[in-house]
């Protein structure tokens, strides 16, 4: 195994973990190491088992939510009892179609052309979007948001839920904007993160299939499974340590740290532009 290759593995896989949730953009983070040390693309095989890894945890973290949404929607199709688990289920399903057939679209036919002006791109949506998430959260304590997950409304799930096309854009942040919507919404800072995450369960998944049909398609073979597992069990440990530390903390610490944070990174990412 090469100790180069190792390194430059465990640091991906580390940043997909330690991103994927955080409102600060896991794109603008895997551009830094291509950027600063010059990392090669690990290619799509390693990148499924990292989506995978963080996939795992999020769902063992909720995994007493997701076992209620599944015993309660079961019951459903017998009793036809309509509990809050099955509108949680329903917001999910109803949410998740349309930005994965968004996500399709972009993906054929802009993803080439935003490619293209990728580092400027994200550059602008890092610093942005931060911008916006401070305006979120101010609002959200000027008005004493209290709306929770469990009784935001069909129009405001759907809100929340398609905002996340906006993440489509390298640099917005799937979890971020997720979250800014839900605090413009209405909701608690914690209710946003947590819609937020179980939100993240379907479009990985989708977007894991649709990456791994890709991989089916090349040669296997050529895939290293030895870093593809160091992927999927570091992504795995980042990512849950990541999600207990926001659902405990964020009631107090808010939005704030990771504004600034996204906006010193926007700051670097436009230093390594101009030089």
């Amino acid at each position: 195994m090469d100790l180069y290759i190792f390194l430059q593995t465990v640091v991906l896989s580390l940043i997909q973990g330690l991103t994927e949730f955080l409102p600060i953009s896991s794109s603008a983070h895997l551009l830094l190491p291509s950027a600063l040390f010059g990392f090669r693309d690990q290619g799509i095989a390693f990148d499924v088992a990292c989506h995978v890894g963080t996939l795992i945890a999020v769902m063992v973290f909720f995994k007493q939510e997701l076992i209620g949404m599944f015993k309660d929607c079961l019951d459903y199709t017998k009793t036809k009892k309509v509990t809050g688990n099955v509108v949680m289920a329903w917001y999910l399903i109803c949410g998740t179609i349309p930005v994965c057939i968004a996500g399709y679209l972009i993906d054929k036919y802009l993803l080439d052309s935003i490619r293209d002006y990728a580092t400027y791109v994200i550059t602008a949506t890092t610093i942005i979007f931060g911008i916006v998430l401070y305006l979120a959260d101010r609002y959200a304590v000027r008005n004493e948001n209290k709306i929770t997950e469990n009784n935001m409304g069909f129009k405001t799930a759907m809100i929340i839920a398609l905002s996340q096309i906006l993440a489509m854009i390298p640099g917005t942040s799937r979890s971020g904007i997720s979250i800014t919507a839900s605090l413009f919404c209405g909701l608690t800072r914690k209710a946003a993160a947590k819609y937020s995450f179980l939100l993240s369960i379907p479009l990985i998944m989708a977007a894991g299939l649709h990456s791994g049909i890709k991989v089916l398609k090349q040669d296997l073979a050529a895939a290293d499974y030895a870093y593809m597992g160091i992927g999927i069990v570091l992504s795995y440990i980042s990512a849950y340590l990541v999600i207990k530390f926001f659902m405990k903390w964020i009631e107090k610490i808010g939005m704030t740290p990771f504004v600034i944070y996204r906006l010193l990174l926007g700051l670097v990412l436009l230093l390594i532009i101009i030089f």
